[in-house]
């Protein structure tokens, strides 16, 4: 456990002194604020014309506000995923560090650990950013905090699976735009896989609609915790840190 802390301490000091993090912060708070300007402004104006309608509507604060919220804050974190994880062992490679990292004692998975949960606590921080976004809601009105917990939940295992595939990605090239752009295009073709359900209910599509993210996302959102989901999420880790440590090893062997 000191060694994966050791190389996770030693990667987000190396995110934090250069411009990544901050750059990373400032995009996602103006996003985050901007998605949360817009729709809660509507929820306001769609309650204030309800009730001078003299017909109001029944309003629900984490249906029209908090879900659509989660929904753009997780195709927010299909952009900056891979920013997170493209350097993680590209920049190795690129600096020739990673034949003294293939070559120390620590063991192969205490650097993959390591690495993915540095990725981990970097995305926890943009995270915090939308935390206080949620603050303003709470002190203007009366949200069911049960489903902001729980989608914060689902998007940070969501965000987990794809730093652990950009993970991966990222142990397979030294440059690091390539490594972004796979990324990017895995993460993508993750989320769409439940576009194919509008064609039909049969077997293939069935399991694509499985194997994609936002499927998996929904209940989180709506307060609900399911097992399958959290062992799809948990399933995807799973791989994505198995094979980067297996591709770490191949590293090993050949360094």
């Amino acid at each position: 456990m000191r060694n994966i802390w050791t190389v996770c301490r030693r990667e987000l000091y190396s995110y934090f002194v250069s411009p990544i993090a901050w750059v990373l912060l400032a995009i996602f708070a103006l996003l985050s604020g901007y998605f949360t300007y817009l729709i809660t402004g509507y929820f306001v104006q769609a309650s204030l014309q309800s009730q001078m309608s003299g017909q109001p509507m029944p309003m629900n604060l984490n249906e029209q506000v908090i879900t659509p919220l989660f929904s753009n804050i997780a195709v927010i974190g299909l952009f900056l995923i891979p920013l997170i994880t493209m350097r993680l062992f590209a920049e190795e490679k690129r600096q020739g560090t990673i034949e003294l990292l293939a070559t120390s004692p620590i063991h192969d998975l205490e650097i993959v650990m390591g690495k993915w949960l540095s990725a981990v606590l970097m995305y926890c921080a943009l995270l915090l950013v939308l935390l206080i976004d949620y603050s303003f809601l709470f002190l203007y009105g009366q949200p069911d905090w049960k489903p902001v917990v729980t989608g914060f939940l689902g998007v940070l295992l969501e965000g987990g699976c794809l730093l652990a595939l950009g993970t991966f990605i990222s142990t397979t090239t030294k440059n690091q735009i390539i490594a972004g752009a796979v990324g990017f295009s895995l993460a993508l073709l993750l989320w769409i896989l439940n576009w194919t359900t509008s064609f039909g209910n049969s077997p293939t599509v069935q399991v694509l609609g499985y194997l994609s993210i936002l499927s998996h996302l929904d209940s989180f959102s709506r307060g609900v915790i399911d097992s399958k989901d959290v062992i799809y999420y948990l399933s995807l880790i799973f791989l994505g840190l198995f094979l980067t440590t297996r591709s770490l090893e191949s590293l090993r062997w050949r360094a």
